[in-house]
């Protein structure tokens, strides 16, 4: 079954930070483009993220350019978003993403 899980969601106060992981199973993440979107109530999907099969491209939104970064671990199957200087508006359900795949979305709180 193919099947992408996040983690690392939660609560946290603005400019603190988050480490989101995400893991497969039933599919190689090295064969694919992998990323990160989000989405917050009311508002269209973002993307945020993306990363080339191999990890040598990475692009980000200029919402969260100079505070998040992207990674992936093919070894190992996975990809991660590590998440700084947090501010309230990054509020979101946060999704990983390889080819037309996402997971379930793990929900990240920036609130004092």
């Amino acid at each position: 079954q193919l099947k992408l899980v996040e983690s690392g969601g939660g609560l946290v106060q603005p400019g603190g930070s988050l480490r989101l992981s995400c893991a497969a199973s039933g599919v190689a993440l090295d064969h694919y483009g992998v990323g990160w979107f989000r989405q917050a109530p009311g508002k269209e999907r973002e993307p945020i993220s993306c990363i080339s099969s191999s990890g040598a491209s990475t692009n980000y939104a200029d919402s969260v350019k100079g505070r998040f970064t992207m990674s992936r671990d093919n070894a190992k199957n996975t990809m991660s978003l590590q998440m700084n200087s947090l501010k309230p508006e990054d509020t979101a359900v946060y999704y990983c993403t390889a080819g037309a795949l996402s997971g379930q979305g793990t929900q990240v709180t920036v609130s004092s």
